[in-house]
């Protein structure tokens, strides 16, 4: 049995060599889940970590109930992890969290509150507190901009690591590179998709390392907003009105 079946939320933790974050974040979501105002569970996706992450997060999913893991052989990216993380979730909401606590899983119960009347709620990070912020700042406005110019999804902070949704909705998400940051525009291109954007807390990193530079945070969103152009053109939606398979 799929043990995520047994929540209603089920929160996906890409990893990928944060064994320097794993204590704090375990003890962070330790502390949260009681207080989430739905049953909850974690679920770390290890993306071939190098370090010893691995190792780490079976022992933090041994000794703490609601901790759940699974692991690829090699490392495939970001949106692969998130895909699979929505794939294996069997929870009526799946969500997602970086392990590097710049956001906070307590601001999970702020998109919760917003999430019965639409698809998706996503964060917006207010006061960034990342590391040469000045740089971060005017590459992701660029590539922001560029992107709700060709998606025309409105998002204003779309690569938040802050979101909740619609478990049924995230598995429509067809599987490419770039995936994460097109959620909102992704949901949008679904029968009756619809997102809602609420301010959540951000915070300095403390531990590990950034996996994000000019190339992936600028570069590849751009190249990627012509490939979610193409895919939009050719979308299919359908509806299956009777079955005897059930």
């Amino acid at each position: 049995m799929n043990k995520t079946s047994l929540y209603e939320f089920t929160i996906v933790v890409p990893t990928y060599n944060e064994e320097e974050a794993l204590p704090a974040f375990e003890k962070a979501m330790a502390e949260y889940l009681p207080k989430c105002s739905r049953k909850a569970c974690v679920l770390f996706v290890n993306d071939g970590s190098k370090d010893n992450s691995s190792a780490l997060l079976k022992e933090i999913c041994a000794r703490n109930e609601h901790f759940y893991y699974i692991e690829f052989a090699k490392n495939c990216g970001y949106s692969a992890v998130l895909k699979a993380g929505f794939a294996y979730a069997e929870s009526e909401l799946v969500g997602f969290i970086d392990a590097d606590l710049q956001t906070t899983p307590e601001d999970f119960n702020v998109l919760l509150a917003e999430i019965d009347d639409c698809s998706l709620v996503t964060g917006i990070r207010t006061k960034r507190n990342d590391n040469n912020g000045l740089s971060r700042k005017l590459q992701s406005k660029i590539a922001n901009g560029f992107r709700r110019m060709m998606t025309g999804d409105t998002a204003v902070d779309t690569c938040c690591p802050l979101k909740v949704i619609r478990t049924e909705n995230a598995k429509q998400f067809p599987m490419f590179s770039g995936l994460h940051r097109f959620l909102p525009a992704l949901v949008m291109l679904q029968d009756g998709g619809s997102f809602k954007q609420v301010p959540v807390r951000h915070f300095p990193r403390v531990a590990g390392k950034a996996k994000f530079n000019l190339w992936n945070r600028l570069l590849h969103p751009f190249f990627d907003c012509f490939a979610y152009r193409w895919m939009k053109r050719r979308y299919i939606n359908y509806t299956i009105a009777s079955t005897n398979a059930e």
